[in-house]
């Protein structure tokens, strides 16, 4: 049994809550330097050009949708994702994989909230989002409510670690019987013209709604959305270059810890906001790789022109380009392509004499190949 811990032991049970408060000039000189390099990376990416531009946001909203579902220990199929964001945005990016109706819960979250930042967040829009990642009303095997704030009908919402009988208690949330008020003024607070920097106020924005903690899951994917959303917003734009959840996720560590440390606090989140923004500085630095591999990508399409590539052919060197994980066989390539063994080999041998391809230096039993000039 997870023992019960006082409300009045984190941050919602102080007195003054939600009224967050920071040290403005720490803050500040932050918030300036991140501003400046999300201006600076929004420059460079928007001088790309429509189409690899189109590339950039394809891939840092996979990047997005894979890391922030990781973040929550599920992995979803990278092929699946993209394919889904590309037939959402329009993008002709050939041979779509289909996608499971998981995979396209979350990317549908994802895209309403960035593709459709400047309409109103509600409850009802929380609601939907909510039902798009639990479209069959279950978190693994537990029914959960889904659509609807959470009614504490199983206990206390709390954060555990540790084997059973031996539980950490991270966090607890505030009871149910407060979630209609406490979402009623997180859903003011987020639409009301202040003076927030928004950069900030997606800080502050992703901080009080897991703190708050309204459903029975999806909490974390939720607030990274919102957070996601706000980014937008600052941005006046819906495409994104860059992935916060990735960096978020690369630094999981780290967020846990000081997301525990702030909510167990009081209501100055100073700390918070001052990590959160060096990540988001980092996410920016992060983006530079995005970039590279979507010039990598134009380069080589440019290199090629005149070569001609079956459909097969052009899939498969499209998936290697967007970072194929493990060593590419026949096999692989039969399996990927939907072909016969034979055929397989047959695509192969042509881009080698073609030079796209070459032969890895035999390392197994299987031969293995890579771009040209690329490995």
């Amino acid at each position: 049994m997870v023992r019960r811990i006082k409300q009045g032991a984190y941050i919602h049970g102080r007195a003054g809550w939600p009224d967050f408060r920071w040290h403005h000039v720490r803050i500040s000189a932050r918030l300036v330097d991140v501003r400046h390099r999300q201006g600076r990376l929004i420059g460079r990416m928007e001088g790309l050009g429509f189409q690899l531009r189109a590339e950039a946001v394809l891939d840092s909203l996979t990047e997005e949708v894979l890391k922030s579902s990781e973040i929550e220990g599920e992995a979803l199929d990278r092929d699946q994702v993209r394919s889904s964001i590309a037939r959402r945005l329009g993008l002709d990016i050939g041979g779509l994989t289909p996608a499971e109706r998981d995979v396209e819960g979350v990317v549908e979250m994802m895209l309403d909230a960035t593709q459709k930042y400047a309409e109103r967040l509600t409850a009802r829009r929380l609601f939907d989002w909510h039902a798009a990642l639990f479209p069959t009303g279950r978190s693994g095997m537990s029914k959960i409510r889904v659509g609807a704030w959470r009614d504490d009908a199983k206990g206390p919402m709390q954060v555990v670690s540790g084997p059973v009988g031996k539980e950490r208690v991270h966090y607890e949330a505030p009871v149910a019987d407060r979630m209609h008020d406490e979402m009623k003024k997180f859903l003011e607070w987020f639409e009301k013209d202040d003076s927030t920097d928004l950069v900030l106020k997606s800080g502050i924005a992703h901080l009080w709604f897991v703190t708050i903690h309204p459903f029975d899951d999806g909490n974390g994917r939720i607030a990274r959305a919102i957070a996601d959303m706000v980014l937008a917003r600052s941005e006046h734009s819906p495409q994104r270059f860059y992935s916060m959840s990735a960096q978020i996720r690369q630094e999981c560590k780290a967020y846990y810890e000081i997301l525990e440390a702030t909510q167990k606090g009081d209501l100055d989140i100073t700390l918070w906001l001052e990590w959160f923004l060096e990540c988001l500085g980092r996410a920016f630095d992060r983006a530079e790789t995005i970039l590279a591999t979507v010039l990598n990508k134009a380069r080589f399409w440019d290199r090629f022109a005149g070569v001609e590539f079956n459909e097969r052919q052009r899939g498969i060197v499209n998936r290697l380009l967007n970072g194929f994980e493990g060593k590419l066989t026949s096999s692989k390539w039969a399996k990927l392509a939907k072909c016969s063994q034979d055929t397989a080999l047959r695509d192969i041998e042509d881009l080698i004499r073609k030079k796209v391809l070459v032969k890895d230096v035999a390392g197994g039993r299987s031969t293995s190949y890579s771009l040209a000039g690329m490995k």
